[in-house]
C-alpha cells in the first residue's frame, strides 16, 4: 500500500486579454446599433435589422424559399452600398446567378462564391472584406481540421464556432442557412442554437404561396414577432397586411362560417373558419380537420352535443381554416362551435360578425390574451359585431367591453357560456 496525493488542479496562468474591462457605461454602443435590410418584414421580426457581428441562423423545410429569401436580403445589402459575399454550397455560381437574374438581385456590391470547405470560404472573406456574409449552408461545409462528413454532428459545430468567431472578431453579420429534420426540428446539435444570436424559422404550406418566419432567439429584439412573405414568380416579397390572405368573400351570407381573430406573435390577423355537416351512413361519422388542432375540435363537438343540445353523434363534421393558415392557439373554440352550429342549423350569422373566445369543458367561454387588439383589428377590416367572454376582468390593462364600443364603434356581446354564444349569434 502507497500513499497517493490527490491531483491537483493545474493554473491556468494569465494570457493577453483582446481589450482591457472598462465601466459598462463608458462602452460605445454604436458599432452595435441594427442596419435595416431593406425588407420590413423581416426588421420587424429581427428587432430593427441585423446587428453587425450577429450570427443568425435561418432554417427551414426544403423548397420552402431560404435561398429566395437571403438572396434578396444580400441584394438589398449592396443596394445601400455594404459589400457582401454570398457563399453557396448547394449549388454552383452559375445556378445562383440565374436565380439572381429572375428576381432582380444583380447589384454589383453583391459577390457570389461556390464553396463548401470552410478554409475557402476564409480565403473568400479575406478577399472581398464583405460587411454581410450568407452561407448558404451550414450543412454543407466542411472544417479541414475535422474528421467526418459534412453534416454531421461534429463538422456543424465546429463550422459553426468557426464562423461565430469570424464574425465577432471582423464585426462581420453572417447568416447561415440550416436544415431541418423529418419533425421540423432544426437539424444538428442543440449547440448550434446556443452559439447563434438569432434562430429564424421559416415555414409555410406547400399548395399555398403564403409563408412565415419567426423569431424562436433574438438577443438583439423580441422573439415573438412574426414575418409574413407571399412567393411569386419573380422570387419573394412581404406581405404587410396579410388578414385577407385568411377570410373569404361570399356574395351573400353562407351557412358554417365563423371568422376568429388569432395572434400570431405580437400581430393580429383574421381567419374563417368553415364547418361542413351532414348525415353519415357509416357506424363510425368522420371528423375531419384542416389547419386546426383536430383534438381540440373533437372537445369542442362533445360541448356542443352535452352542453348545447346538438346532435352530431350520427353527423359527419368536416372542420377547416381558409388560406392555409394553421391555428395553434384555443381563441378559434367559439369560431369553430358556431360554424358548426350554423351548418347543422343551415343558418348563416350576421356578415360583419366575429367571435372570439375559448371553450371549457363546462361550456364556458374563457377569456384570452390580447382582447384590445384583437378587436381593434376587426374593427379596422370593417367588422361590427363581436362576440367576446363575459369574465373580462376590469383591472385588467385591457378596456373594458363599453370603452371598446365606445373607442372603436364595435358593438360587443358578452357571453358566459356556449349557449349564451348561440344566442348572440343569432342560431337559437
Amino acid at each position: 500500500m502507497a500513499e497517493v496525493g490527490a491531483p491537483k488542479a493545474a493554473r491556468i496562468t494569465a494570457g493577453p486579454v483582446s481589450s482591457p474591462a472598462m465601466p459598462i457605461g463608458k462602452v460605445s454602443a454604436v458599432e452595435a446599433e441594427s442596419r435595416p435590410t431593406g425588407i420590413g418584414e423581416l426588421d420587424r421580426v429581427l428587432g430593427g435589422g441585423v446587428v453587425p457581428g450577429a450570427v443568425i441562423l435561418l432554417a427551414g423545410e426544403p423548397g420552402v424559399g431560404k435561398s429566395t429569401l437571403l438572396l434578396e436580403v444580400a441584394a438589398q445589402s449592396a443596394r445601400r452600398g455594404q459589400r457582401t459575399l454570398y457563399v453557396s454550397g448547394e449549388e454552383s455560381a452559375a445556378q445562383v446567378r440565374l436565380r439572381a437574374g429572375r428576381t432582380d438581385a444583380l447589384v454589383d456590391e453583391l459577390y457570389l462564391a461556390a464553396e463548401t470547405d470552410l478554409g475557402a470560404v476564409v480565403g473568400q472573406v479575406d478577399a472581398v472584406d464583405p460587411t454581410f456574409l450568407v452561407i448558404d449552408s451550414v450543412q454543407t461545409m466542411a472544417h479541414p481540421e475535422v474528421d467526418g462528413a459534412p453534416g454531421g454532428v461534429t463538422q456543424v459545430r465546429e463550422v459553426t464556432g468557426a464562423l461565430v468567431r469570424l464574425a465577432k472578431e471582423r464585426n462581420i453579420a453572417v447568416v447561415l442557412v440550416g436544415h431541418v429534420t423529418k419533425d421540423g426540428a432544426i437539424a444538428g446539435p442543440r449547440m448550434l442554437e446556443h452559439l447563434v444570436d438569432v434562430v429564424l424559422a421559416f415555414d409555410g404550406d406547400r399548395h399555398s404561396g403564403f409563408r412565415m418566419v419567426r423569431a424562436t432567439k433574438n438577443r438583439f429584439g423580441p422573439s415573438d414577432e412574426v414575418g409574413c412573405f407571399d412567393m411569386v414568380d419573380t422570387g419573394i416579397v412581404e406581405v404587410s397586411d396579410p388578414t385577407g390572405l385568411f377570410v373569404s368573400e361570399h356574395a351573400e351570407p353562407v351557412a358554417g362560417t365563423c371568422v376568429t381573430v388569432m395572434m400570431e406573435g405580437r400581430r393580429p390577423l383574421l381567419a374563417e373558419v368553415q364547418a361542413l355537416v351532414g348525415p353519415s351512413a357509416a357506424p363510425q361519422p368522420r371528423r375531419t380537420t384542416s389547419g386546426l388542432e383536430s383534438s381540440r375540435v373533437a372537445m369542442v363537438l362533445a360541448v356542443l352535443g352535452n352542453r348545447a343540445g346538438l346532435k352530431l353523434t350520427d353527423q359527419e363534421v368536416y372542420v377547416a381554416t381558409v388560406g392555409g393558415v394553421k391555428i395553434t392557439e384555443p381563441v378559434a373554440d367559439l369560431a369553430v362551435a358556431i360554424s358548426v352550429a350554423s351548418s347543422v342549423m343551415d343558418k348563416p350569422i350576421h356578415p360583419g360578425l366575429i367571435a372570439i373566445g375559448e371553450v371549457g369543458l363546462a361550456g364556458e367561454v374563457r377569456r384570452v390574451g390580447g382582447l384590445e387588439k384583437r378587436l381593434a383589428e376587426a374593427a379596422r377590416l370593417g367588422f361590427t359585431k363581436a362576440i367576446i367572454p363575459a369574465d373580462v376582468p376590469n383591472r385588467s390593462k385591457e378596456s373594458k367591453p363599453m370603452d371598446i364600443e365606445a373607442k372603436y364603434g364595435l358593438r360587443t356581446f358578452a357571453a358566459g357560456d356556449i349557449r349564451a354564444a348561440l344566442t348572440a349569434a343569432g342560431l337559437t
